[in-house]
């Protein structure tokens, strides 16, 4: 079997070195570390609905740099800071998985950076 890393040199905010990969690729399934709403290594928007299409977008970003799209996705992690962001939340989730919906987890959790959500996922695309 072998293992791919993306972005495991990458920086975080501040531009702290992590020590974990943005995804981790193995067999045909891509792990994808958790992302927030990271825009040059700093937090970016106030509202929820602006966070979650830019954490998306963050994780659109690396599923493509590993070949993957959302239609590959079969199970998504998300984490809200503030319960009542929900509805608001799945609005903006639907918009982007509407056609392709994986399974999901959805907790309320206080985060580790000042932001409002963080979102995982696992894909699957059968290997080539």
């Amino acid at each position: 079997m072998s293992i791919k890393r993306y972005g495991a040199e990458k920086s975080g905010a501040g531009g702290q070195n992590l020590p974990f990969a943005r995804a981790v690729e193995a067999d045909g399934w891509l792990y994808v570390s958790g992302q927030v709403p990271m825009k040059d290594g700093e937090i970016v928007g106030t509202g929820i609905v602006e966070q979650t299409h830019l954490t998306i977008k963050n994780v659109i970003a690396i599923l493509e740099e590993a070949g993957y799209g959302l239609e590959h996705v079969v199970r998504v992690g998300v984490w809200l800071d503030d319960p009542r962001d929900f509805w608001s939340f799945n609005g903006v989730y639907k918009s982007y998985f509407g056609e392709h919906p994986p399974a999901r987890a959805c907790v309320q959790s206080t985060m580790m950076v000042d932001c409002k959500v963080e979102i995982d996922c696992v894909a699957y695309k059968k290997p080539a």
